[in-house]
């Protein structure tokens, strides 16, 4: 498989996602504009069918595996987006899927990626622990493993969401894309830096996982010790080598928001749009609203990156901010 991410690479993923997706909508709110000063169109990747934008990436990654790839089935680890994307992607090829999971991984997010056939293992504290439990058994048994940012297929597969923003806005001033590994961020840079070199690519890290926003500042990768945030899709306490190189050489700016910011989001978002959002969904509208002030008559576009948010934390939303 190649090594290099491209806009070519994001290009001929579309023929692929394509055939099995139709274009989430990119949709302005007039009232949400009006409060943030801006013209605010949120791109709805929480529509996808596994509730996330992961989903396009798994789907161009299973299309690219050769045969005997195919054949040794595949194995990755994953908070859950990432992990629905790959299992229901195996499915439709026909592969067998082993998943890993952090202990205490939301189980809703569980139960869909099990329901799409793949093969459960719960291991480790977080998903880094996760992680480094699959590279073990993958070792041993001899899947395919599959990184959750460093395939250069899955960001092309991604990068495709990019594609239809760019089509159905041309030249937004701003795109506030969720971080968290870095595939969709890196999807972005790469469809942007290509098509529309004016636009400003903004990523998004919670506050509590902010390993790439620090890697980012101090020039070289940077692990933090926890990261225990409400977005459990930017839950990562590890920056990966092959987008974090994308991301140091051509993001235009990193933003952090707090845990609250993201709950008042996901509130905001359900009253005012009638979409649902997980945190990470949520954190690229936050960062949009807080930095309001500097972006006065822009064209803004906010990654809602999923929607797959646990009944608990909707509940507590609703609690605190309804």
């Amino acid at each position: 498989m190649s090594h290099e991410v491209t806009i070519s690479g994001v290009l001929e993923a579309r023929k692929t996602v394509c055939r099995h997706l139709k274009p989430t909508a990119l949709t302005e709110y007039p009232l949400l504009s009006q409060e943030c000063g801006f013209s605010l169109h949120l791109k709805h990747e929480n529509h996808n069918p596994t509730g996330a934008f992961k989903v396009r990436g798994g789907l161009n990654l299973l299309a690219n595996m050769s045969r005997e790839d195919r054949e040794r089935g595949v194995i990755t680890a994953t908070r859950g987006n990432h992990g629905q994307s790959i299992a229901l992607a195996s499915r439709l090829y026909g592969v067998r899927c082993w998943i890993a999971v952090p202990e205490g991984n939301n189980p809703e997010k569980n139960a869909a990626m099990q329901g799409f056939g793949c093969e459960l293992i719960v291991a480790g504290r977080d998903f880094d622990e996760a992680r480094l439990k699959v590279e073990e058994l993958q070792k041993e048994q001899g899947q395919f493993y599959v990184h959750s940012a460093n395939e250069p297929h899955l960001v092309h597969g991604v990068g495709t969401y990019a594609l239809e923003i760019l089509e159905d806005l041309p030249h937004p001033d701003v795109i506030f894309v969720p971080l968290g590994g870095g595939s969709g961020v890196c999807g972005v840079i790469t469809a942007v830096r290509a098509l529309s070199p004016g636009t400003r690519v903004i990523g998004v890290q919670s506050e509590n996982a902010p390993a790439i926003y620090l890697s980012w500042k101090k020039g070289e990768m940077v692990t933090t010790d926890s990261a225990d945030t409400v977005a459990d899709g930017l839950a990562t306490r590890v920056p990966f080598e092959m987008t974090f190189d994308i991301i140091q050489r051509y993001i235009d700016d990193i933003v952090t928001v707090s845990d609250d910011e993201i709950m008042e989001s996901i509130f905001r978002l359900l009253q005012q749009t009638h979409t649902l959002a997980e945190g990470a969904g949520a954190a690229a509208f936050a960062a949009a609203f807080k930095m309001r002030d500097g972006l006065a008559g822009k064209r803004v576009v906010a990654v809602v990156s999923g929607g797959n948010i646990e009944t608990g934390l909707l509940k507590e939303v609703l609690t605190r901010f309804a």
